[in-house]
């Protein structure tokens, strides 16, 4: 019999050419990051609990784009209470607080992540972008989204507020494998597969911008040579509109 490992390896496979067979979906998801950058806009990045870690995948990352703005509020995510976060993530209203000092705009696009979709803070982001024009890209887990229901007073879900879906190809509780004599499974996901698909879609937007002839803004590993004395100039620019740089 497989290893418990062994099995989480060919369900991480599985999920991931799943994921990528989203083939439409992830070059339009490119297109929009590429023409928010060729019209010096932002690309947000939100999430809650375990999803704020997609939130800083792409944010100050060897290869990724200076014009990232993650949206990282600390009560949301998992360092002061987890058990906290959980709560507050269902509070309505707690969205716009949190924007009440970011500037949106219609060249923006905001990449946002929830599993189930299913709390009123990931919700309300997703709106409040579209209410500007903004495009908003959620990825989700579709079959435990659709299991479950809204916390919204809408009753609406992440992926019905979005202007495009990139579906995790997530199990219902995001945990896969099954081990004997323990409730529930084990080996979450949602994060591997997650990441897997930002760093895909950034990628298709930065050679699509090269063929169009624009050269991006993108950081260097700062653990290079060159690396640290590149990234200084993008830091001196964009060190004052953004807070976490």
């Amino acid at each position: 019999m497989e290893k418990a490992f062994e099995r989480f390896h060919q369900l991480i496979l599985s999920k991931l050419k799943g994921a990528f067979s989203q083939d439409q979906e992830i070059l339009q998801a490119s297109e929009w990051i590429a023409s928010t950058i060729q019209n010096e806009g932002w690309i947000f990045t939100a999430g809650t609990g375990h999803s704020h870690l997609l939130a800083e995948e792409i944010f100050y990352r060897a290869g990724g784009f200076a014009r990232v703005y993650p949206i990282l509020d600390p009560p949301l995510m998992l360092h002061e209470s987890a058990s906290k976060s959980s709560l507050l993530e269902r509070e309505e209203g707690y969205a716009y607080k949190i924007l009440s000092q970011i500037n949106l705009s219609s060249k923006d696009t905001l990449i946002i992540a929830s599993n189930s979709g299913r709390n009123a803070v990931t919700i309300e982001l997703a709106q409040a972008f579209q209410n500007q024009g903004a495009k908003v890209i959620c990825i989700t887990n579709l079959a435990h989204s659709r299991s479950v229901t809204s916390r919204h007073s809408s009753g609406l879900k992440l992926y019905q507020v979005s202007d495009l879906v990139l579906d995790n190809q997530g199990e219902i509780g995001d945990a896969a494998v099954e081990i004997s004599g323990i409730p529930g499974k084990v080996g979450a996901t949602s994060t591997v597969v997650g990441a897997a698909l930002l760093q895909g879609i950034m990628a298709q937007a930065v050679e699509s911008l090269v063929k169009a002839g624009t050269i991006p803004e993108l950081f260097i590993s700062a653990n290079t040579e060159e690396g640290e004395k590149y990234n200084d100039s993008l830091l001196e620019k964009y060190k004052a509109q953004v807070p976490p740089l």
